[in-house]
């Protein structure tokens, strides 16, 4: 394929992976943005060419330019560095791979520079749904997700017209505490939480599906992304990670995706979408056993679901809130600072205290994403 592609968060697991699919298809890479990683960012940058590339963190931008002085490609600096790179002229369709509500401000610049969006930050859907999908649809623009699940429901709507749709059911592996109780999973370490059953992923989301508030951040997200209203999506536990959602269609017919759980699919669709690009990765053996198995997930011992269902009825800034009270908690039980049920106990602290505001405005998203974070902080010590 001829398309050139921007990459925001390259060296994370879902940016190296959409440069393996970038290079299997013959695509180009038009810039490329992340965080801190002046190392990798170097070696992406000397093999894949990008007109220019961009750290978040301006001191390891600084570095990357002396490490790049040999070549032509420009290095940018912050998150206004971050944005051009989401919204670089030369790209037919921006990736947003970054992680948490760092990926907001990337997502609109995309958007308002008239970019296809290839989604894989929820965030700027749980955050501030209302405000991404408003500038898609005034601009024309496709919003493709790259979330195995939304990719999957994203699929499965081809079959039916929004109006016919009844369900959307998302599946969850239910992660490396499935089966634990709250009094069990206390005594859980990050070691313990980032040893998840069916996917590679970085550390954040691999915590946040052994708490489930992975997948209530993708009901959220769903419901932004389809325009479905919440009493239409569900979520069930699928241990087999192999139909990676459903949807049900008024006349009672459920279409399903299925794969191995490998990323490179969902991200090589929505590189090519409208079109199927060849596969080059594993196909699933029917004439082998496969677990097909559905089960209800437990939320009296995984509660993050309610939480997020409740955010989904309220709206506003709810989501910014408990999205930055998750981000907040989730690096402190990373570095060892609170156990792993504290996590919940924390976000919804946060949700409980900071006020609700149903009309946000940009600034009030990441006032209230500040809020939320400052309260983890003040309870954990």
């Amino acid at each position: 394929m001829s398309k050139t592609v921007s990459i925001v968060g390259s060296t994370g697991s879902i940016g190296t992976q959409t440069l393996d699919v970038i290079e299997r298809n013959g695509m180009r890479v038009a810039a490329l943005a992340a965080s801190t990683n002046d190392e990798l960012v170097e070696h992406q940058a000397r093999r894949f060419r990008p007109s220019f590339v961009a750290l978040h963190d301006e001191k390891a931008a600084r570095a990357l330019k002396e490490r790049l002085a040999d070549t032509d490609i420009r290095v940018l600096g912050g998150i206004d560095g971050v944005c051009e790179v989401a919204a670089a002229d030369e790209a037919d369709i921006t990736v947003n791979a970054a992680v948490g509500i760092a990926g907001l401000r990337p997502s609109l610049a995309a958007l308002q520079a008239g970019k296809t969006l290839a989604l894989a930050n929820k965030e700027s859907l749980v955050c501030a749904g209302q405000q991404v999908m408003d500038l898609a649809n005034q601009n024309g623009l496709a919003i493709v997700p790259v979330d195995s699940e939304h990719s999957a429901v994203f699929q499965a709507l081809l079959a039916g017209r929004k109006c016919e749709v009844s369900r959307i059911i998302i599946t969850a592996s239910g992660g490396p505490f499935f089966g634990m109780t709250l009094e069990q999973q206390k005594g859980m370490t990050p070691r313990d939480a980032l040893r998840h059953p069916s996917w590679s992923m970085g550390a954040k989301i691999t915590i946040d599906s052994a708490t489930m508030m992975n997948k209530g951040f993708e009901m959220i997200e769903a419901m932004w992304l389809f325009g479905v209203p919440p009493d239409c999506i569900e979520a069930v536990v699928h241990r087999g990670s192999i139909v990676h959602s459903l949807v049900e269609f008024c006349d009672g017919a459920v279409i399903a995706q299925m794969s191995p759980p490998d990323m490179h699919l969902p991200i090589q669709y929505a590189l090519g979408y409208p079109e199927r690009l060849p596969q080059h990765g594993k196909l699933l053996d029917f004439t082998s056993p496969l677990q097909l198995t559905f089960m209800p997930i437990d939320r009296v011992h995984f509660p993050s679901l309610d939480l997020c269902e409740q955010v989904m009825r309220r709206g506003g800034n709810a989501g910014a809130v408990v999205n930055g009270a998750n981000e907040a908690a989730v690096a402190l039980f990373l570095q060892e600072k609170i156990g792993f049920t504290q996590i919940y106990d924390l976000v919804r602290e946060a949700y409980e205290r900071v006020p609700h505001v149903a009309q946000p405005s940009l600034q009030d998203i990441f006032d209230s994403d500040e809020a939320a974070r400052r309260i983890v902080c003040e309870r954990a010590f």
